[in-house]
């Protein structure tokens, strides 16, 4: 148990420590009034309080990931704890806080906005084909993974289908209604079952003594019994709770609802820590529970949901493995919702559609909900495969953004820049070696990945040298901190020279 509640430990100090690090570089302003308040439109910019955009964050950006991913992730042994612990607190965590904190200054801008800011206009267009993907298969991926877990509680006539066209529905209404009219006053009921019930397995877990596998040396080989690559197949497996481009999609939603900037490193920095101990939670479970062929063989013929079945009703009886189930479902539906609100808000800003009025809301909404259904009838399998890749690519991009914007105000661009570039090597490696992507020789794949990484990090760095030698210092991206009247009086000047 020393690496588990080391890890734990690790990520606690993380936020406190690291965490404190990398808002000092991004550099907050205290009295400097938020798009909650600058723009208040009582539908998506809405003042909340910390605890409630703290709790509609966590699980928003949760998903089955640091459930369903840990426990797929439980396969390659305990190293698994290795990345969900480094990969939460120096890449996760800083990847949610910056893209937070960019989006808040510049109104609430989602990551394709955001993107065309700072790499260039091209890149607006291509990421918003990415996060329209995304968000897509998530909502998607997050409707029957939920409906998959409720059918084993409900009675037979309440099937899988009926429960998909429920979970729909409740997402049509949580797509179209005011953010503080439904998910404002649901989520903290909802994080409250989540948390008591991570918290009754973890309790269970240490009471029973489980033997929950330390890190040794010989935990380095891969160890996973379907020889599925440790990299960067472990990248893809565990993803939320370690570093997860879906939360690049989310965040700039709780960016238009924050109080303040003072509140930023709890909400994002800090809920990216609460999923990481989530995951350290699960993972250590079924590492616990499982023999590497006996968890392959389960998820095999169930996904990750027969084996969140199993765990819970194991460490927490009937009752109480209902009810962890039923936390562990709270968190995908909590996630396919904003999902898509969240690319509803992307495809709105995108075509300069104002989301005022319900009849424009539904406007963009019909089509994305038709689309996901045809989605659903696709294998879960395929789909979350496309899904992992899509996510970390997502992840890379926002991170090059980060990057760019540190760079570009004269930061440590270093914090994001490194994890970005990992992340950016393992997607393209992923997609030269799998499948669904070249199908070429892993050997080859690391090396012609190498090859192409550099040369899209050097482009990366050509670009914004000539980008930084362009703007004045009066320029809009340089001078964010200002008041957004201040900002939009900038861009306005800008653009009549």
């Amino acid at each position: 148990m020393i690496t588990f509640f080391g890890g734990i430990l690790f990520l606690i100090l993380g936020y406190f420590f690291y965490g404190k690090y990398i808002e000092k570089i991004f550099g907050i302003e205290h009295r400097r009034a938020t798009p909650a308040f600058e723009l208040a439109d009582g539908n998506d910019f809405v003042v909340m309080g910390t605890r409630k955009n703290a709790l509609i964050q966590l699980l928003n950006i949760a998903g089955t990931g640091p459930i369903f991913g840990p426990i797929m992730g439980a396969l390659y042994g305990p190293v698994a704890f290795v990345w969900i612990i480094f990969g939460n607190i120096f890449a996760g965590a800083v990847h949610d806080y910056m893209l937070g904190m960019i989006s808040l200054r510049n109104e609430g801008a989602h990551l394709p906005e955001l993107a065309g800011r700072y790499l260039g206009k091209f890149m607006k267009h291509i990421v918003n084909a990415f996060a329209a993907l995304l968000l897509l298969l998530v909502g998607t991926v997050f409707v029957t993974s939920p409906a998959n877990l409720l059918a084993n509680l409900t009675p037979e006539w309440l099937g899988t289908g009926v429960l998909i066209a429920l979970i729909f529905v409740y997402y049509i209404l949580s797509t179209l209604l005011p953010i503080d009219k439904l998910i404002g006053k649901i989520y903290p009921y909802f994080g409250a079952l989540l948390i008591v019930s991570t918290l009754a397995i973890f309790i269970s877990l240490v009471s029973r003594g489980e033997p929950i596998p330390n890190l040794t040396l010989s935990s380095f080989r891969n160890l996973h019994p379907s020889g599925v690559s440790l990299f960067p197949g472990i990248f893809f497996t565990i993803s939320c709770g370690a570093m997860s481009g879906f939360h690049a999609t989310q965040t700039p939603i709780i960016s238009r609802t924050l109080n303040s900037e003072s509140d930023a490193r709890f909400v994002f920095y800090g809920m990216m820590t609460t999923e990481g101990i989530i995951a350290m939670i699960w993972a250590a479970a079924a590492m616990s529970f499982y023999d590497a062929p006996s968890l392959s063989g389960v998820i095999a013929d169930g996904t990750a949901s027969l084996a969140v079945e199993q765990i819970a009703r194991h460490y927490l009886g009937a009752f109480g493995g209902t009810l962890a189930i039923l936390g562990v479902i709270v968190l995908p539906i909590t996630s396919g919702d904003t999902a898509f609100r969240s690319l509803r808000m992307i495809i709105a800003d995108y075509l300069n559609i104002s989301q005022k009025k319900i009849n424009k809301r539904l406007l963009i909404s019909i089509p994305l909900f038709i689309i996901s259904i045809g989605l659903s009838f696709m294998d879960f399998n395929i789909l979350w495969r496309y899904f992992n890749w899509a996510n970390q690519a997502t992840a890379a991009i926002a991170l090059l953004v980060s990057t760019r914007y540190l760079f570009l105000k004269g930061k440590n661009y270093l914090v994001t820049l490194i994890p970005a570039s990992l992340m950016l090597y393992a997607v393209i490696v992923y997609l030269l070696n799998e499948q669904i992507g070249f199908g070429l020789s892993y050997v080859i794949s690391l090396a012609l990945g190498l090859i192409l990484t550099i040369g899209l990090l050097s482009l990366f760095w050509y670009s914004g040298l000539k980008q930084k030698e362009t703007l004045d210092p009066e320029h809009v991206l340089l001078n964010d901190h200002l008041s957004i009247k201040t900002i939009r009086g900038l861009r306005k000047r800008a653009f009549n020279n």
